[in-house]
């Protein structure tokens, strides 16, 4: 019987379980046995029993240890908790849905936030499941230079001005710029992780100012994450010339370009653009990239990507019933009318139907398996009548709405991709939601190199998981169903999750973030 213990002595003995150790007799403060041990940095893949001390991994051994608790994972899988690169949904209720797809940290780097310090202040003082952290938002710094308004740090500021044209469509004049890049550069100096780039979500922004925020990542050494400047497979205005701009700018600065979402960003033409980011790689510039594992992607309907003469056209003929709100296909007349009064309504938009066309699932596959790529959700947070899920609302809400990776990428890509189609194996698939996320960081975040490995020494942020049944359960229609198959999930040496069920008596997650400037 796989049982977290928690128990006394007795009552372990009633029910047939291994008992507790003595305080005086642990060695350890968590120890799992019997598992299935991977880690896929060394290549380990062999039963091995794991002991935890203070939060860090403290053996990986053959041999019989002891601890104050003890797991015994017989069967089951123990490998370093997911990392997730694009994560929007930043609150508990996120974080605990999330933790029971296997995450353990959860960083938003696409867009962003500003104020960073404000960011990183209220997380700690609510408290959050899983590990969070953020890079600085380019797009606030640009919304708050244009509209003249200091700038929020939560995804419903951004939201509220998706209908304000000026940010979106205009050049900023050397006022602007140099507010722009002030704010960026406050945020980095706060510790944010990097430049979260939404570049598709302002098309008409300079080039000028893209190459500047560039070289600015360049000198502070830390990534960029860019949302590519275009949505299209319709020449001119492109994403095949997007990916261009972001090879060029990489190659030209030196800077880590991390490419969002290579899947709906690429749309029919991952075909071409895949080995034209090989080649750019090959000749030895600084590109890495992320995929989710859905052919449909979530935004806000007033976004710039949706606008424009023939944009259906130039997106693939894609019709405007391929757009969906809380599950329901749009009418032309629906879509035209929450476009113009209702712009930061969140719809789910499928550019691509994997599960219908065999040639749409290999597209996909394309995004999802490029070598050294890593897995991320996009996923964001739950909204239940229009209105955020409260902190401490759990269970999720059965009604709530989201879009279905926000509950279930790191499950479907091994259910769908390891056990099902086999297209890859275990531990690279392993490797490709803890390893390489951690890699892609680690060189300008000090702390992602304690992420991502199961070896003394590094985080206990370890997960315990049946490679038989594990698997999403969210779908478009209902989405607000968690993944199943994790038993464990333990957070900083914390358990999240103990037989399949969440505690909600912790919250172990602690800050990603660079040093903060004196």
């Amino acid at each position: 019987m796989r049982k977290f213990f928690t128990v006394s002595l007795a009552l372990a003995a009633m029910a047939g379980l291994t008992p507790v150790t003595s305080a005086k007799d642990a060695n350890f403060d968590l120890v799992i046995l019997n598992g299935r041990v991977i880690d896929p940095e060394t290549g380990l893949d062999a039963p091995r029993n794991v002991g935890v001390r203070d939060g860090k991994i403290a053996a990986v051994t053959k041999k019989r240890i002891n601890g104050a608790r003890n797991i015994d994972a017989d069967g089951l899988v123990v490998a370093p908790g997911f990392i997730d690169l694009h994560a929007h949904g930043q609150s508990i209720p996120a974080g605990r849905v999330q933790a029971l797809d296997g995450v353990t940290t959860a960083l938003e780097l696409e867009a962003g936030v500003l104020p960073i310090s404000d960011f990183y202040d209220a997380a700690a003082k609510e408290g959050r499941a899983i590990n969070y952290g953020a890079s600085v938002g380019w797009a606030h710094a640009r919304i708050s230079a244009f509209v003249g308004e200091e700038p929020r740090s939560d995804i419903y500021w951004f939201e509220q001005h998706m209908s304000d044209p000026e940010w979106q469509y205009e050049l900023a004049n050397s006022e602007q710029l140099d507010a722009i890049m002030a704010q960026v550069q406050k945020g980095l100096d706060e510790g944010g992780l990097g430049i979260g780039v939404l570049l598709g979500y302002a098309p008409s922004s300079g080039r000028k100012e893209y190459y500047a925020l560039h070289e600015l990542a360049a000198r502070k050494g830390v990534p960029t994450f860019t949302h590519a400047r275009f949505l299209s497979n319709a020449e001119p205005d492109s994403s095949f010339e997007g990916y261009e701009e972001m090879i060029a700018v990489s190659a030209s600065t030196g800077a880590h370009m991390h490419i969002c979402h290579l899947n709906s960003i690429s749309l029919r033409d991952i075909e071409i653009i895949r080995p034209m980011i090989e080649n750019a790689q090959a000749n030895g510039v600084n590109i890495t990239v992320e995929a989710y594992p859905y052919g449909a992607g979530a935004t806000s309907i007033g976004a710039a990507m949706f606008r424009g003469d023939n944009w259906q056209a130039r997106m693939g003929d894609i019709k405007k019933s391929d757009f969906t709100v809380d599950g329901t296909p749009l009418s032309d007349a629906e879509f035209d009318r929450l476009q113009a009064e209702a712009p930061g309504t969140s719809i789910v938009v499928h550019f691509i139907h994997p599960e219908e066309r065999p040639e749409d699932a290999k597209l996909l596959s394309q995004s999802v398996l490029f070598p050294g790529g890593a897995i991320a959700s996009d996923g964001g947070d739950w909204a239940l009548n229009g209105e955020m899920v409260a902190a401490d609302a759990w269970p999720l809400p059965a009604e709530a709405e989201s879009h279905p990776r926000s509950a279930g990428t790191f499950s479907k890509f091994l259910r769908v991709y390891v056990r099902e189609t086999q297209s890859i194996g275990l531990s690279d698939a392993i490797a490709k939601m803890s390893l390489i996320p951690a890699q892609i960081l680690e060189d300008s975040v000090p702390q992602m190199r304690g992420k991502g490995r199961l070896q003394e020494g590094a985080d206990a942020d370890i997960i315990v998981f049946d490679p038989a049944t594990v698997s999403d359960r969210a779908t478009f229609a209902e989405p607000a169903q968690t993944s199943q198959g994790f038993a464990y999930v333990i957070v900083g040496g914390t358990p999240l999750v103990s037989d399949g069920i969440l505690d909600t008596t912790v919250l172990p997650g602690k800050p990603i973030r660079r040093t903060v400037k004196q």
